[in-house]
């Protein structure tokens, strides 16, 4: 029986995300797969489940494109979404503007009908913009301090209002203010293929290859270069390096491990390699490995609430060693047509093996020194942000 087998399941997938979710981002390459990869792979164990055994009452509102027959699984045939967001930062960001630039998401996908390995195969190609204000760059006190100096020369007030500093001292206000405003952009191109494991337990294995690009206020260009340095005060200073960019492979593999009336959970490792080494980035190209636990909870037919927590490994060309990643997305959807749909999603995260959050401090290459001629040393990073989409797509594959 299915159940049997989803008892099973849950027994290995709570036992390891017992084990991924020990330790606590800005955005990361876990939320492409949190966003793009989970949620169609969880449509599919969703309908391959349903088309074994009936496990509630509340009627499935996932179709098939029109003209097309019905197949348990992934959708066939062509479907797309698209939708538009709007975002607002929250958290320790000072007294920063909260209101972050739109976004725009979009899919594209083809499932194929034939028999043998066509059966329940799909391609998708799906681009996606999470827009945040990290932590930690318009408040508090950091030192600033002359290259190759072991002492601080001062502080400065990342608020950008002087105020009294450490020994009767005064931090002078940086102004105007560090500008990281961020909208990140992944581009995923994605091969979904569901099997089944003793004809009874589905599971979808996704090989994925993601393209990530950024950019960030502070550059005044449009991109994600802007200066850093590491090892403050004595490291140089990093000036032509994109500190958001990088492509990864992954296979990701998704199973379900709960299954009730109103409720669906799956659970996604997906084992992860940069194409290429970036930046200062010094450990090697070994595999990082995402885990992403996913729950809803279908309260009507139109209506579903959803979190999910998710333990991953970064590794931006700004990072000598992965960041470790503890995030998780919270949401409401609400089907407002047959095509359309609204929802808010609840986003934060940050890596508990790098602090402080933010800037932690700022050096000078130069005299005289001018505080917004000096170079920051980022800590970890990490943000929270309340997102707003509005949107469209095929019956099949709109998050219901």
């Amino acid at each position: 029986m299915v159940r049997t087998s989803l008892r099973i399941a849950a027994a290995f997938t709570l036992a390891a995300s017992a084990l991924a979710f020990a330790g606590p981002a800005a955005a990361d390459n876990g939320d492409a797969f949190a966003t793009q990869v989970v949620p169609a792979a969880t449509l599919a164990l969703r309908n391959a489940m349903q088309s074994h055994e009936t496990i509630g009452q509340v009627p499935p509102v996932s179709q098939q494109p029109v003209g097309r027959p019905a197949q348990p699984g992934l959708p066939v045939g062509l479907t797309y979404q698209l939708d538009f967001s709007s975002a607002w930062a929250y958290g320790n960001i000072g007294n920063a503007n909260s209101g972050l630039p739109g976004g725009m998401d979009g899919l594209l996908g083809y499932g194929f009908s034939g028999k043998g390995f066509a059966s329940n195969l799909r391609f998708v190609a799906s681009y996606y913009e999470l827009q945040h204000q990290p932590y930690g760059f318009n408040s508090g006190q950091v030192p600033i301090y002359l290259h190759g100096f072991a002492n601080p020369i001062g502080c400065v007030d990342l608020s950008g209002n002087s105020s009294p500093g450490p020994g009767g001292t005064t931090c002078t206000g940086i102004n105007p203010r560090i500008n990281v405003t961020t909208k990140d952009k992944f581009l995923l191109f994605m091969l979904e293929k569901l099997f089944y494991i003793g004809k009874r337990l589905p599971v979808v294995i996704t090989p994925t290859y993601v393209s990530r690009s950024s950019y960030i206020s502070q550059s005044g260009n449009g991109t994600d270069v802007v200066p850093f340095t590491t090892n403050a005060p004595d490291g140089p200073p990093i000036t032509n390096v994109n500190t958001r960019t990088v492509q990864i492979n992954s296979v990701a593999v998704t199973l379900p491990f709960l299954a009730t009336p109103r409720m669906f959970g799956t659970f996604t490792i997906a084992p992860s390699w940069l194409t290429h080494n970036n930046g200062i980035n010094a450990t090697g190209n070994s595999a990082q490995l995402y885990q992403i636990l996913y729950i809803e909870y279908n309260a009507t037919r139109t209506t579903k609430i959803f979190f999910e927590p998710q333990s991953s490994r970064d590794y931006l060309p700004t990072d000598i060693y992965p960041q470790h990643l503890i995030a998780y997305f919270a949401g409401v959807s609400q089907r407002i047509t047959k095509e359309g749909f609204v929802q808010f999603t609840l986003n934060s995260g940050g890596p508990t093996n790098e602090t402080p959050y933010g800037v932690s401090s700022l050096t000078c290459y130069a005299l005289p020194c001018s505080v917004h001629g000096a170079v920051p040393q980022i800590g970890g990073l990490k943000a929270t942000q309340l997102q707003f989409q509005v949107g469209i797509g095929s019956p099949s594959v709109i998050p219901f």
